[in-house]
């Protein structure tokens, strides 16, 4: 008997894609802040449908991504930035502002 291989193709072959990870925009830059009373700098970190994004897309680290939840939670609830989407397009995305 006689052991034949098949040859590896490349478009099957190799290793999995793996992206690399952005960096985190609070660590990299210092003088940037969470804070829950400036939603213009909350607001990229919200989606389009008023949910809060993942890590995984913004590239935000673990301890800065939960103050960031914490500051998007409570920007929501003094009304700074809207709960949801139809109030995102009354209001051109960002709630009531000056």
């Amino acid at each position: 008997m006689v052991n034949i291989t098949r040859p590896k193709s490349k478009r099957w072959g190799g290793g999995r894609y793996v992206p690399k990870r952005k960096p985190c925009p609070f660590c990299s830059d210092r003088n940037k802040t969470i804070d829950h009373r400036e939603p213009l700098k909350l607001r990229p970190f919200i989606s389009d449908r008023g949910k809060i994004m993942p890590r995984r897309k913004t590239g935000v680290c673990a301890k800065h991504q939960r103050v960031l939840a914490v500051a998007i939670k409570r920007a929501r609830h003094l009304a700074l930035l809207p709960y949801v989407p139809a109030h995102i397009r009354q209001t051109g995305g960002i709630g009531i502002h000056n």
